[in-house]
Protein backbone atom coordinates (compact mmCIF):
# COMPACT_ATOMS: atom_id res chain seq x y z
CA UNK A 1 0.00 0.00 0.00
CA UNK A 2 1.08 3.54 -0.65
CA UNK A 3 1.65 5.79 2.14
CA UNK A 4 1.31 9.30 2.00
CA UNK A 5 4.56 11.30 4.05
CA UNK A 6 3.03 14.74 3.66
CA UNK A 7 2.68 15.99 7.21
CA UNK A 8 6.89 14.85 7.94
CA UNK A 9 7.47 16.93 5.01
CA UNK A 10 5.26 19.95 6.38
CA UNK A 11 6.77 19.28 9.26
CA UNK A 12 10.48 19.46 8.18
CA UNK A 13 9.25 22.70 5.97
CA UNK A 14 7.57 24.28 8.47
CA UNK A 15 4.61 25.01 6.65
CA UNK A 16 1.03 24.71 7.99
CA UNK A 17 -1.54 22.70 6.20
CA UNK A 18 -3.78 26.08 5.65
CA UNK A 19 -0.40 27.67 3.77
CA UNK A 20 0.64 24.85 1.42
CA UNK A 21 -3.40 24.78 0.69
CA UNK A 22 -3.27 28.25 -0.60
CA UNK A 23 0.30 27.58 -2.45
CA UNK A 24 -0.92 24.64 -4.06
CA UNK A 25 -4.51 25.77 -5.07
CA UNK A 26 -6.84 23.03 -3.51
CA UNK A 27 -9.01 22.94 -0.55
CA UNK A 28 -7.81 22.69 2.88
CA UNK A 29 -9.92 19.51 3.19
CA UNK A 30 -8.55 17.71 0.11
CA UNK A 31 -4.95 18.70 1.52
CA UNK A 32 -5.83 17.03 4.55
CA UNK A 33 -7.54 14.02 2.89
CA UNK A 34 -4.09 13.08 1.27
CA UNK A 35 -2.22 14.07 4.32
CA UNK A 36 -3.72 12.00 6.56
CA UNK A 37 -3.61 9.07 3.97
CA UNK A 38 -7.72 9.13 3.06
CA UNK A 39 -7.48 10.03 -0.65
CA UNK A 40 -7.57 7.18 -3.29
CA UNK A 41 -5.86 8.85 -5.98
CA UNK A 42 -3.81 11.91 -6.63
CA UNK A 43 -3.75 13.78 -9.73
CA UNK A 44 0.08 14.66 -11.22
CA UNK A 45 -0.55 18.43 -11.25
CA UNK A 46 -1.66 18.49 -7.39
CA UNK A 47 1.67 16.18 -6.73
CA UNK A 48 3.80 18.79 -8.67
CA UNK A 49 2.35 21.86 -6.95
CA UNK A 50 2.58 19.91 -3.64
CA UNK A 51 6.48 19.04 -4.48
CA UNK A 52 7.10 22.96 -5.59
CA UNK A 53 5.80 24.47 -2.78
CA UNK A 54 7.81 21.87 -0.81
CA UNK A 55 11.03 21.69 -2.62
CA UNK A 56 10.65 17.90 -2.67
CA UNK A 57 10.53 15.06 -4.55
CA UNK A 58 7.55 12.92 -5.16
CA UNK A 59 9.78 10.46 -3.47
CA UNK A 60 9.80 11.81 -0.47
CA UNK A 61 5.85 12.37 -0.06
CA UNK A 62 4.90 8.93 -0.64
CA UNK A 63 6.56 5.26 0.30
CA UNK A 64 5.29 1.94 -0.64
CA UNK A 65 4.92 -1.00 1.97
CA UNK A 66 3.93 -4.35 1.42
CA UNK A 67 0.39 -5.02 2.95
CA UNK A 68 -0.95 -8.67 3.69
CA UNK A 69 -4.56 -7.58 3.08
CA UNK A 70 -3.25 -6.56 -0.60
CA UNK A 71 -1.90 -9.98 -1.13
CA UNK A 72 -5.14 -11.62 -0.42
CA UNK A 73 -7.06 -10.01 -2.72
CA UNK A 74 -4.52 -10.54 -5.30
CA UNK A 75 -5.23 -14.37 -5.02
CA UNK A 76 -9.02 -14.13 -5.39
Amino acid sequence: MIIVNLDVMMAKRKIGLGELADQVGITLANLSILKNNKAKAVRFSTLNAICKALDCQPGDLLEWVDDPDDQKEELL
